[in-house]
């Protein structure tokens, strides 16, 4: 899971994108200042800057940072919409920009890319599954699975944060987006299929389990957390 450090002066703003973030299966950091974010920065995979800050100019932080962790993907949120300091963040190190107000959706699809550029994306295992999203492949126990695009998406999600119970509408907004219009069944039809495929009995599930009432989560297998390789 990456670590994604959210520096926002706005509590509300800031919440709401760390829960877009933990759906997405990132572990989301906040600091509300410059001062505090420091002490985030060496365990930090990507940050998501607002220059409004109260104790520092957000544009001096970006040019510390770069000097700090001069490869550390950096994601401007700004109400600054001028050409200039769009080039200007641009041209010192910013990866990407973004005027708010701006969609959470796509807030979570740039981080997912920046991740991506910078770090390729991870080989995610959970006992013995593994998920290639380069390849997007999916093996189990060393042998291929079959996977259409959406199957592979619920899996991944599943499988990105093992013990996560995540409710039908958290995986409809993962991975059918927050435009679907159709029922949350479809992901219990999707949910049958993966476990067909995995061999998995929802008796004695190993891999998906049914949380009743609530949604689906993907069983602790061994090793006990997944792993990026």
């Amino acid at each position: 899971m990456s670590k994604v450090l959210i520096l926002e002066d706005d509590p509300q703003v800031a919440q709401l994108l760390q829960i877009a973030l933990e759906r997405k299966g990132h572990i989301a950091l906040w600091a509300g200042s410059g001062q505090e974010a420091l002490d985030y920065l060496p365990n930090t995979d990507l940050l998501a800057l607002d220059l409004g800050l109260p104790d520092v100019d957000g544009v001096e932080f970006l040019n510390q940072v770069r000097r700090v962790r001069p490869r550390l993907p950096v994601l401007v949120l700004t109400a600054k919409d001028d050409e200039q300091t769009k080039v200007y963040c641009l041209e010192i190190g910013a990866d990407d920009y973004m005027t708010k107000p701006f969609s959470v959706l796509e807030f979570t699809a740039r981080v997912a890319a920046l991740l991506r550029r910078t770090y390729g994306a991870p080989r995610l295992r959970v006992g013995g599954l593994l998920l290639d999203e380069d390849a997007h492949r999916a093996t189990l126990e060393g042998k291929p699975l079959k996977l259409s695009k959406t199957e592979f998406a619920l899996l991944r999600t599943l499988a990105s944060a093992p013990g996560r119970v995540w409710t039908r509408n958290e995986l409809l907004e993962s991975v059918w987006g927050l435009g679907f219009d159709g029922t949350d069944r479809v992901v219990d039809v999707y949910i049958n299929m993966l476990r067909k495929k995995l061999g998995d009995d929802p008796r004695d599930p190993r891999y998906i389990e049914t949380m009743v009432g609530v949604g689906y989560r993907m069983l602790d297998a061994r090793p006990k957390n997944p792993t990026l390789s």
